[in-house]
């Protein structure tokens, strides 16, 4: 049986497991914060925030060893209520601006979601935190678009 290429996004599991930003701006020398939404399903499960182009070379910043885990510029804190894990950066320096995810950290493969950061120089007026917009297609480890992401 032949299915749309969406039906068949569908059908993967953990395909809405986990939603994010399409991207976040903040203002050099400011913070940012990116808040990535979850299933209840994962509430026990360990979250990270990474930053790599590239999903396979994702270099991990911060994960949710704790309720609250700080390293450098970077706090990470999950909110098991709200199913919702926070990632907080500051002290912002144009080198920040790149492609991050939030994941969760699973047996097997875990689940991702791609976040862009746009740092707008010092001095510049930032119109919006964030953009409102989740993405919530799956993907593929092969290639990225604007969708979850299970590695």
């Amino acid at each position: 049986m032949w299915l749309p290429p969406a039906l068949l996004l569908l059908s993967l599991p953990g395909c809405f497991s986990i939603r994010g930003p399409a991207s976040v701006r903040g203002r050099e020398q400011g913070s940012l914060t990116v808040q990535c939404r979850y299933d209840p399903k994962w509430e026990t499960y360990v979250k990270w925030w990474c930053k790599a182009a590239v999903w396979g070379s994702c270099q991990i910043l911060v994960k949710t060893t704790e309720s609250e885990w700080k390293k450098d510029r970077v706090s990470i804190r999950d909110n098991h209520t709200s199913h919702i894990f926070t990632v907080t950066m500051k002290e912002l320096r144009r080198d920040d601006a790149d492609t991050y995810w939030c994941g969760i950290e699973r047996s097997g493969i875990d689940l991702a979601v791609q976040v862009v950061v746009i740092i707008d120089p010092e001095g510049t007026v930032v119109t919006s935190s964030e953009n409102l917009l989740s993405r919530t297609i799956a993907n593929s480890h092969g290639g990225f678009s604007s969708g979850s992401n299970v590695r």
